[in-house]
């Protein structure tokens, strides 16, 4: 067994092959790019050594850098992970070369299964299913406009060398296929560097199951059972779970058996996945074809690991350094259903945009036997535009599919992170949804789900308010004490913030905004809480932090004899003071409406002359000295291909533009001096 492993990846993936790696006695150093020096993953590993700047072509898909790293730091074995180079067969040759052990297949097996078209004829001559098509090399357009024809429409054209959903085109009827075709070669050879396509039937509403693979040198190989990740977005997966509803145990025999033969048939060592389609006859007929083979773990293997009790790093280390398969196909079986959600920083209400900036809270749910979190990210950290933006990988197991899906909405609810926009509410929708609670599971369910998945807009209810109340009042007591312990008098009586009258009873008003509309929260208060009004409604509440058990460190509410649990973060983002509540599994942001606070903050309402992410000027709206009125547009920022229209808070006049067009912008950059009012200032 090794000694010291270099691992050429980040975050999540550097992070928990670092944790395997530990267990075993191994020492791990991780490399990383300057933009990465702060990161968990160079945090936790042994050693640590910086392979270039931010971008990924300059560091981390850097093989000479890597390969210098290791010699220098005395690693036996670079392990890929699962993005980068782990797919790469010029970076096994060069391991190779420099005498380190590549923990993956050999390069000869990832040259195989590099084009769609020649990895499908190696298996058709194993015998295993393919999609009713045409994968040759003859791509004279009449020519396979015939063989469209003999499949039958609906078809796909694919390109040979493609991925990540570029070079495909759907035809549905003969008389749009030379059309298609065309269209499709023109994107591959600009996405690719090659026209070559192959013709497959199209099959609809289409289940993606792929099968964990695993093979050692002496000759043996496995399959640790499916995953089905049907559903995703922009051919991306986002939700993934083992083992696939459905599945039977002969039909589970036949495509672990294919995989199986897939493996050999190219001469497969270390861990593999072997990806299949079925068309929505599946569950009656249970066909299915091959699609391609990825030669790497892949993100998903958690929930692999949870169903079989199977560490598939381990195995991974234990095969490379020359060790059989730890267990035969009989000693392999299944416990449970596991579920696992990716956590991103994104917006899904804007198509699933990436978003950036530093996570000024971050609270995971508990880890059990039950719950998992795979991450490279912890509080405070940043979301660069360099990398992928995933947070986390939330995995959840339980006896059955129905009890996991309950463990995986709990857990979701207690993930909360304030800093970034993230997809953990959409997650929860998504969980939920009828069509992916009954198992009606496929590549478009995201899609025809939309209603469910992405409701209308709508105000928080009454008690977001009353709880966002309680924590303010709480967080002024416990400041009025700080204060009053550090003055000459702590036990007087002026410091307490309680509320004390003379002959009268205290009140006010907590003014809180969501999207136009105000929210005032009228506060009278009372000898054993608060008296708290909004729009009719009438509570006595109370309030306290929990210093142990389960929810220690969050807020216990009380709301007459209504008792909640939830979290309050404050944070003051481009003059925003904003509350973030998590309450009953969802996530709502409310601005603090403080006139005092916008006193000191210049006046401006609502942040909106500050740029709302990094991006471009790309117009000025406006002209130096122009007076202008509330909502008046100032000037357009495009920013993660999206294009924001910068307002004026107020009735007011421009007095100066501190960036011209094309310029490009920081987050938080102030973009227009702007002086409310009609007078000079």
């Amino acid at each position: 067994m090794f000694t010291k492993i270099l691992i050429a990846n980040r975050g999540e993936i550097a992070c928990r092959v670092i944790r395997t790696a530990r267990r075993m006695g191994v020492r791990t150093v991780a490399v990383y790019s300057e933009a990465d020096a702060e990161a968990r993953h160079v945090r936790v590993a042994d050693e640590a050594v910086c392979i270039g700047p931010a971008a990924a072509r300059a560091s981390y898909l850097c093989g000479e850098r890597i390969l210098d790293a290791a010699a220098r730091t005395g690693a036996q074995a670079v392990h890929p992970g699962y993005g980068f180079l782990s797919e790469n067969d010029r970076f096994a040759d060069a391991c190779a070369a420099a005498g380190i052990v590549f923990i993956g297949p050999p390069a000869a097996a990832i040259r195989a299964m590099g084009s769609k078209s020649a990895a499908k004829t190696l298996m058709a001559s194993a015998g295993v299913p393919l999609t009713p098509g045409y994968h040759g090399e003859d791509q004279e357009p009449a020519f396979l406009q015939r063989q469209a024809e003999a499949i039958g429409y609906p078809v796909l054209i694919k390109a040979a060398a493609g991925g990540g959903g570029k070079g495909m085109r759907l035809v549905e009827r003969g008389e749009d296929f030379l059309a298609a075709l065309a269209s499709c070669q023109r994107e591959a050879i600009s996405a690719f560097g090659s026209d070559q396509v192959l013709i497959e039937k199209y099959l609809r509403r289409s289940r993606h199951i792929e099968i964990q693979i695993f093979a050692d040198t002496q000759g043996n190989c496995v399959h640790l059972f499916e995953r089905d990740c049907s559903v995703q977005r922009r051919h991306q997966k986002v939700l993934e779970e083992a083992p696939a509803p459905g599945m039977t145990p002969a039909r589970r025999a036949l495509i672990g058996q294919a995989a199986v033969e897939a493996a050999r048939a190219v001469g497969y060592v270390g861990a593999g996945t072997v990806e299949f389609i079925a068309g929505d006859s599946f569950a009656q007929d249970g066909r299915f074809y091959f699609m391609e083979m990825n030669t790497r773990l892949q993100v998903e293997h958690p929930v692999t690991e949870m169903i079989t009790g199977q560490d598939l790093v381990e195995w991974q280390l234990r095969v490379a350094g020359g060790e059989p398969l730890p267990l035969r196909q009989e000693q392999l079986d299944i416990r449970g259903h596991a579920l696992e959600a990716r956590i991103y920083a994104e917006n899904p209400e804007h198509d699933f945009l990436p978003s950036t900036g530093r996570l000024l809270h971050l609270a995971r749910p508990p880890e059990s036997l039950n719950v998992r979190v795979d991450t490279g990210i912890e509080q405070g950290d940043e979301i660069t535009p360099y990398y992928d933006p995933m947070i986390a990988k939330l995995i959840v197991w339980d006896v059955d599919r129905h009890a996991a899906l309950a463990r995986m909405r709990q857990a979701l609810a207690d993930y909360r992170i304030v800093g970034v926009s993230t997809n953990i509410d959409f997650l929860s929708r998504l969980v939920a949804c009828p069509a992916f609670a009954n198992a009606d599971l496929d590549t478009g369910l995201i899609e025809r789900s939309r209603d469910f998945l992405f409701p209308a807009h709508s105000e928080p209810p009454t008690s977001v308010f009353f709880v966002a109340a309680v924590a303010g009042l709480l967080r002024e007591h416990a400041a009025a004490l700080a204060r009053a312990s550090q003055s000459g008098d702590p036990w007087s009586p002026w410091s307490l913030h309680d509320g004390w009258r003379l002959n009268l009873q205290s009140r006010r008003t907590l003014t809180y905004r969501h999207g136009d509309a105000l929210h005032e929260v009228l506060v009278a208060y009372e000898a054993d809480g608060w008296r708290l009004t909004l729009g009719g409604e009438s509570v006595l509440a109370r309030g306290r932090i929990l210093d142990s058990g389960q929810f220690a460190g969050q807020l216990a509410v009380e709301l007459d004899d209504r008792r909640l649990i939830a979290s309050v973060v404050a944070v003051t983002e481009k003059n925003e003071q904003k509350r973030h509540v998590f309450l009953n599994g969802s996530n709502y942001v409310i601005l603090r409406d403080d006139p005092l606070h916008l006193v000191a903050a210049g006046g401006a309402q609502g942040g909106g002359l500050t740029a709302p992410m990094p991006g471009k000027v790309i117009a000025l709206l406006a002209t130096v000295g122009q007076k202008v009125d509330k909502g008046a547009p100032l000037l357009i920022l495009e920013a993660m291909k999206m294009e924001h229209t910068i307002t004026a808070p107020k009735n007011g006049r421009v007095r100066a533009f501190r960036y011209a067009a094309g310029d490009q912008v920081a987050d938080g950059a102030e973009l227009v001096d702007f002086v409310a009012g009609e007078g000079e200032p």
